[in-house]
């Protein structure tokens, strides 16, 4: 296992002690030990009694302890350490293998086995330190539930990403060449996902149709898994293992025999049903790189809403006052892995501007999918400073709240500009669309494809979050130093 591997274990190690430490504390204290007195306690709380049964214990065992240590709130913490050691210990927490069988696609199974360690391990606890006949147990009930949802969540991304708005449960998966009685098909990483596409019958020697296949249904579709049976054979030509390397998704080969790859690249082999799966995922923001992109986003969204509101507000009641209705536009937007989504934009042009698209095309100066006019005559007059400063984007914050934008990424396209793509550029929607990026802050007023190319692919090869927060300090400065201003 790498560095950073382990380097995450022992942060999530040590969150997970002092979360679930505090709660324990916190709920003992407030919950489960009240105020009360009993004939039992003649005369004490519940509270000194547990903490007179402690010391007894410790005067019998382990007497080389001070008794100031011997409080429940320190052997609460003591517990909960050993029982993360335990759980730890265990792969089916550590680990969740997608290459293992599931039969249902939901986390009831997974709840119930941490949830049957976790209120064994309590009750073990509170009986053999005398503490079960003194709290409540309509409270202790509940405490054996928060834990194990509280485990659950922090299990792994894949819990959190969902409830930031990536749910695998959500994403689609293409299979080629896999039956349909296919043992495979009952693989957790197929079964959480929805399967679009069957293709059969696939020639996998013609690396071109395979590819072109693939492409066709990418952009229809929003795709994050394909999964391709070679069966008898082992190699793969170099032509579709490239494409799939760059594809930026998750790949699932079976293959009878052992593959041999011609690139040195990431990925895991497991044998299941005496066949060889072999697994890699490209897909950049995935995972624990998603859920930090995503808290960056929410964060800088809610204290751009909060400082602009004032000029939100303006900008509704302006453009209002100059055309009427709507302020507010929403447009018909392709997003992360090819999933539409509709974009806030104030609205800066006349109702029904997007139509007249096809009647303007000869005025077009841009390539075939940069749809630019110079002096567009669909403009509202009195809105050109909001276009040169990019106020119309504003909304947007509200679109990085809801997980279909992202503070920084290319641009979101219209549907029909999809099209266009070639199978490299498709590689731009395997990432969260923005509201600025590398364009924005380099070249905002390019008008050739190939720059905004040049820029996304660059964005999607090198990401990283430092990368996103120096994008976010230039932006500000890129707005007044470009002569045509305009993200």
């Amino acid at each position: 296992m790498k560095i950073s591997s382990y380097l995450k274990y022992i942060i999530r190690f040590v969150f997970l002690q002092s979360l679930l430490t505090y709660l324990s504390i916190y709920y003992f204290n407030t919950y489960l030990i009240t105020n009360k007195y009993c004939e039992l306690c003649v005369g004490n709380s519940f509270l000194l009694q547990i903490n007179n049964n402690l010391w007894e214990d410790r005067n019998r065992f382990f007497p080389f302890v001070g008794e100031n240590l011997i409080t429940i709130q320190n052997f609460l913490a003591i517990f909960i350490f050993l029982f993360l050691i335990i759980l730890y210990s265990t792969k089916f927490y550590t680990y969740v293998n997608e290459l293992s069988f599931s039969l249902d696609r939901n986390y009831v199974d997974e709840f119930i086995s941490i949830y049957l360690l976790w209120t064994s391990t309590l009750i073990i606890f509170l009986t053999m330190f005398r503490v079960s006949h003194l709290i409540s147990r309509a409270n202790l009930f509940l405490f054996t539930l928060i834990v194990p949802l509280i485990l659950m969540i922090f299990r792994n991304s894949e819990f959190i990403s969902s409830l930031l708005g990536r749910s695998i449960t959500n994403e689609n998966s293409i299979t080629i060449n896999l039956e349909e009685d296919s043992i495979f098909r009952k693989l957790r990483i197929l079964t959480f996902r929805n399967t679009f596409a069957d293709l059969n019958n696939i020639n996998l020697d013609n690396a071109s149709d395979v590819i072109k296949k693939i492409d066709l249904i990418n952009k229809d579709v929003n795709i994050n898994l394909i999964v391709i049976n070679f069966n008898s054979k082992n190699t793969i030509s170099e032509d579709l293992e490239n494409y799939l390397i760059n594809l930026n998704k998750k790949v699932l080969i079976i293959t009878k025999d052992q593959i041999v790859f011609t690139n040195v690249f990431l990925n895991r082999t497991e044998i299941v049903a005496n066949y060889y799966l072999t697994y890699f995922n490209n897909d950049i923001q995935y995972g624990s790189k998603y859920i930090l992109k995503r808290l960056l986003d929410i964060v800088m969204a809610f204290f751009g809403i909060l400082v602009f509101s004032p000029l939100l507000l303006f900008l509704f009641t302006y453009v209002r006052i100059l055309d009427g209705g709507p302020s507010v536009i929403k447009q018909n937007r392709v997003g992360l892995h090819g999933k539409q989504f509709k974009m806030f934009k104030f609205r800066t042009m006349k109702n029904n501007a997007h139509n007249l698209r096809e009647e303007l095309e000869e005025l077009n100066k841009n390539d075939e999918v940069i749809f630019k006019i110079e002096n567009d005559p669909r403009i509202i007059e009195g809105t050109n400073f909001m276009r040169n400063f990019s106020l119309d984007e504003l909304p947007q914050f509200f679109n990085v709240i809801k997980g279909e934008m992202s503070i920084v990424g290319p641009r979101p396209l219209f549907n029909e500009d999809t099209k266009h793509f070639d199978e490299k550029y498709m590689r731009r929607l395997n990432v969260l669309p923005g509201i600025t990026g590398l364009l924005q802050i380099n070249d905002r007023n390019a008008s050739e494809f190939s720059t905004w190319y040049k820029y996304d692919i660059e964005y999607i090869e090198n990401w990283t979050l430092y990368l996103d927060i120096k994008i976010i300090l230039k932006t500000p400065l890129s707005l007044f130093k470009s002569k045509i201003k305009g993200l």
